[in-house]
């Protein structure tokens, strides 16, 4: 099994709050001074990467991954696997998705048009939108988009520069937290003229960031100074983007429609996308529910993240008889950060010795071989699946930035990097187990009876909190090794109002959670693992991580010049974070296991870095009316 995607910002097909899954609205991307990229005809920039580098030139006519000829029409019926900011993946009930109050459907952001939109067979490049271009001064401190006059919001009302101004600035006084506290340095933004906006960035800003306000939902100025923004509604949001809120049912289904007359239909960054007249998103509580209405048809399509599940129940007849085909799709992306993440602000987890105690009882080889068929890779690293994953001894360019932290970090970090133990496949090996025991003791917890206590007399009290019983079958046989090494472990199953609502606040022991990663890591990760995020509700860093050395870190990749130097400091982050013992890692595999009633079509090229199948795929009339399929 593993868990769906969460990233921090929006979604890109995978995070993930995909993060992530992580999308649109989760750039890793940035352009540094100096960047010289294409030029649009009016002189200004058509496109913008990290390092100035773009596939695209400023004529060209769709992105190669898209299809142009792909016909329109149908319906798309699925379950959300990605999701970000207060989105979740389990119901919903509002439909403001950027703010931290309530619980909104993922995928509310498609309703929305930003200056920019990433090409997906590119690390980190992005394409205008709204904006037909973008100039940089000379010190890279502002950003000059000149807008399409054509752009209008679902009401036929123009977009113009007042509503892109207006929008990044309530987004950074009242937004999601992971949206203000990545917009603190940027100064200003003024609309100069109806179809011409300024950002100006206080010359303190990230690498990324004047690019992560290129995908920012742009909302109307007219409509948000009449409806309070910081609100929870369930009166579907004016937008301007490809779809707009549907038919619903509240905490149970949300219809997106296409709106046939985007302006923007077709623009060389949408020709071959939106594809779909209506993408339904269904919610339920139960996975396995879910499973049975997929096999009666209620749902088209289901990404797989159950191992026993894909390996064992696809026998029901529509898959025999080959209306139901499963495919498995390539995912060439860092596989992010899945675990049980461990919230240092308990005072149990205060010693590091004892997360590691943890690591110890953890039995993957057993969990992956009774539970998962073999399915799966157990996760080492916080870029697992890169070129970013730490490796061997820290090369000589790695130690230049380590060094200044060298007698204030554990002593590993100048070693080989923190692994996982392997066990022998029992569930109970008791050459690990005796080894957490040995960790807990020097860590002040010794065994009284059937506990382990610390000096005050204390027990160990753990809990393990999870919004899905899918987890239970996982964290069962992980609490009964730690009860043998006498700890009070114990499963919590909560709804998804009350997940949301503790983990926003940090009020849990432990819990699972994935993130999808860029592979150009920016911005975004500070909400991750930087200190100032620790203590701000509704960050991304469930455990609480606050370290001058991962902060310093964290800045030398905002700040790499070129992708080697970023790479150098992604792998002296992944030994910090691994020798923090933060987590105890799960697992991945690099693909996407897809079952779908054989309804639709795709692509031949799927991009490198993302999975657009809502964007991208479309309904194939001929083949629903082979096998009689009406849904």
């Amino acid at each position: 099994m593993s868990a769906a995607r969460s990233a921090s910002a929006a979604p890109d097909r995978r995070t993930v709050l995909k993060l992530a899954a992580a999308s649109a609205l989760v750039p890793g991307f940035a352009v540094t001074a100096g960047t010289t990229p294409a030029r649009a005809a009016d002189g200004g920039a058509h496109g913008l990467s990290v390092f100035g580098d773009l596939k695209y030139g400023s004529d060209f006519s769709h992105f190669s991954y898209a299809d142009p000829a792909a016909p329109k029409g149908g319906r798309h019926v699925t379950t959300p696997s990605t999701w970000a900011f207060n989105q979740s993946p389990l119901t919903y009930n509002t439909f403001n998705g950027f703010v931290l109050k309530g619980d909104a459907p993922p995928r509310i952001e498609i309703t929305f048009d930003s200056l920019m939109v990433r090409a997906l067979d590119e690390p980190d490049a992005v394409y205008g939108l709204v904006a037909r271009s973008v100039s940089v001064s000379d010190d890279g401190n502002a950003y000059t988009f000149d807008l399409r006059p054509e752009a209008r919001f679902h009401d036929g009302s123009p977009l113009t520069a007042e509503d892109v101004a207006f929008a990044v600035t309530l987004l950074k006084d009242k937004g999601h937290p992971n949206i203000g506290q990545v917009l603190r340095e940027l100064e200003s933004v003024e609309a100069v003229a109806p179809d011409r906006v300024v950002f100006t960035f206080t010359g303190r800003q990230s690498r990324d960031l004047p690019l992560f306000v290129t995908q920012l939902p742009i909302l109307s100025k007219a409509y948000y100074s009449e409806v309070d923004f910081e609100a929870s509604t369930l009166v579907p949001p004016l937008g301007s983007g490809p779809y707009k809120v549907g038919d619903f049912g509240v905490g149970r289904y949300v219809d997106y429609e296409r709106v046939e007359d985007w302006w923007a239909k077709d623009l060389p960054v949408s020709v071959g996308h939106y594809n779909f007249d209506v993408i339904r998103l269904e919610f339920f509580r139960d996975r396995q529910v879910a499973f049975e209405a997929f096999k009666k048809g209620s749902l088209t399509l289901r990404e797989e993240f159950t191992s026993k599940t894909w390996a064992t129940e696809y026998n029901f007849p529509a898959v025999t008889e080959g209306r139901v085909v499963r495919e498995n799709f390539p995912d060439d992306r860092p596989s992010g950060a899945q675990g049980f993440f461990l919230n240092t602000r308990r005072a149990v987890f205060a010693d590091p010795r004892v997360r590691e105690a943890l690591d110890h009882a953890f039995d993957f080889e057993w969990s992956n071989k009774n539970l998962f068929f073999d399915l799966y890779k157990r996760t080492e690293s916080f870029f697992e699946n890169s070129t970013m994953k730490a490796s061997g001894p820290p090369s000589a360019d790695e130690l230049v930035l380590l060094e200044p932290f060298r007698g204030s970090v554990p002593d590993e970090v100048f070693g080989e990097p923190y692994v996982p133990p392997v066990s022998d496949g029992s569930g109970q090996d008791r050459r690990l187990l005796r080894r957490a025991s040995q960790l807990l003791t020097e860590a002040g917890w010794k065994r009284s009876g059937d506990m382990v206590r610390n000096e005050a007399g204390n027990t160990l009290d753990i809990e393990f909190m999870e919004r899905s019983k899918q987890f239970e079958r996982i964290a069962l046989p992980f609490i009964k090794n730690l009860r043998l090494l006498g700890v009070n472990a114990r499963f919590r199953l909560v709804d998804p109002a009350q997940f949301q609502s503790r983990l926003k606040d940090f009020d849990f022991d432990v819990t699972t959670r994935r993130y999808a990663l860029s592979s150009t890591p920016g911005e975004s990760i500070r909400q991750f693992w930087g200190s100032a995020a620790a203590g701000i509700s509704g960050s991304n860093n469930l455990s609480g991580i606050r370290s001058d050395a991962i902060d310093a870190m964290i800045e030398k990749i905002i700040e790499a010049p070129d992708r080697p130097s970023l790479e150098v400091a992604a792998r002296a982050l992944d030994r910090l974070l691994r020798a923090g013992r933060y987590w105890v890692p799960q697992w991945y595999k690099g693909s996407h296991n897809m079952a779908m009633w054989d309804v639709y079509g795709y692509p031949e090229t799927k991009p490198k870095h993302g999975f657009p199948v809502d964007s991208v795929w479309w309904r194939d009339a001929a083949k629903a009316d082979a096998i009689g399929f009406q849904g």
